[in-house]
């Protein structure tokens, strides 16, 4: 069961409630978030949710059987909507583009690929600072001095970023250069970087695990929203299979899963969740039917020079061909939508 308790409730009328729900043998965690205060209460089913929502000081109350409570789509009237500031959202009722290379080299690169987004209205670039690699010998990112460079120029030009944070130590000197915190899918299931992200007031981009499923990803978004973050948008980025064709299997079914079970923006990664530039168009257009809020496309102006994931790469003809390509799949969409509820 989650309450939402009103704003102004006094000390008095919250104990009241905390004190109901013991009686009722509930478990109480309280959660404090940037939007709302909330009690969960975990417990018997069978119970009059009435007898707690007509208590002063508790503005709704709802039944919530799943075992991730605050991420469930079965509370929220409407799905959630992330605001970046400076009229950027998202996440309800749009679709946003993030795009950029997998890792940040140099200034030229950055305000070369500044420049292209521009140029195509896009708002968000994504950009690795800190990178996880398989192997220790492989190129492991700029640091944070590579971060004030991305931050500069992309402040400078109203774009905004969107970076991965590897670890907890990381969070206190990147909070200040970034948009968006990202957290890979090695560490979806990283709990202790989970926890720390649910005490920041900045969006959290949590992508699913290498093997990891549905299920699994909503519990790591708990983790966060738990924690007092609300402002979690979901990733699916491809799971590793038996498949060896493509370097991962993109799970479109996760799309329209993720959608129903959760109020939370649903964005897909093609890039990572195929690995081969020649099949991103197909998988993007695909995940924009199946519903997803936006997507995280990783692009190059010269893919076969990119120092990590060129493979995966759109150079920047192709990109452009692409968004207009989402553009018309988008608009297809809505129509079919507003055709549905005619």
């Amino acid at each position: 069961m989650i309450i939402q308790l009103e704003k102004n409730i006094t000390e008095a009328n919250k104990d009241k409630v905390l004190s109901a729900l013991s009686k009722n043998s509930f478990k109480i965690r309280e959660v404090k978030t940037q939007i709302s205060d909330y009690l969960v209460a975990i417990g018997k089913n069978e119970f009059d949710i009435r007898l707690i929502g007509n208590m002063n000081g508790v503005k709704d109350v709802h039944k919530v059987d799943d075992d991730y409570k605050l991420v469930s789509g079965k509370w929220k009237v409407k799905p959630a909507q992330i605001d970046l500031g400076d009229n950027v959202h998202i996440g309800s009722n749009g679709f946003t583009i993030m795009a950029g290379p997998c890792s940040i080299e140099n200034e030229n690169q950055i305000q070369g690929m500044v420049e292209f987004l521009l140029q195509n209205n896009i708002e968000i670039m994504r950009g690795g600072v800190f990178k996880p690699r398989s192997s220790p010998y492989s190129f492991r990112g700029v640091g944070i001095e590579g971060l004030k460079q991305f931050y500069r120029i992309c402040s400078a030009n109203k774009i905004k970023m969107i970076t991965e944070v590897m670890e907890p130590e990381q969070i206190e000197e990147m909070y200040e250069y970034i948009d968006v915190f990202q957290v890979g899918a090695r560490n979806s299931q990283n709990f202790n970087l989970l926890d720390a992200l649910g005490k920041v007031d900045k969006p959290v981009m949590i992508k699913r695990g290498l093997s990891g499923t549905i299920d699994e990803l909503l519990h790591s978004a708990e983790y966060v929203f738990s924690g007092g973050n609300e402002k979690i948008i979901l990733c699916e980025r491809g799971i590793r299979t038996y498949e060896k064709a493509y370097r991962n299997t993109f799970d479109i079914n996760a799309i329209p899963v993720l959608k129903e079970k959760s109020h939370l923006p649903v964005i897909i990664d093609p890039s990572h969740g195929t690995g081969n530039r020649n099949i991103v168009e197909p998988i993007t257009l695909a995940g924009i039917m199946a519903g997803a809020d936006g997507a995280i496309l990783e692009i190059h102006e010269c893919p076969e020079k990119a120092i990590s994931d060129g493979q995966q790469s759109l150079n920047f003809n192709e990109a452009n061909k692409l968004f207009r390509r989402m553009e018309q799949t988008y608009d297809f969409r809505k129509q079919i939508y507003i055709n549905a509820l005619d």
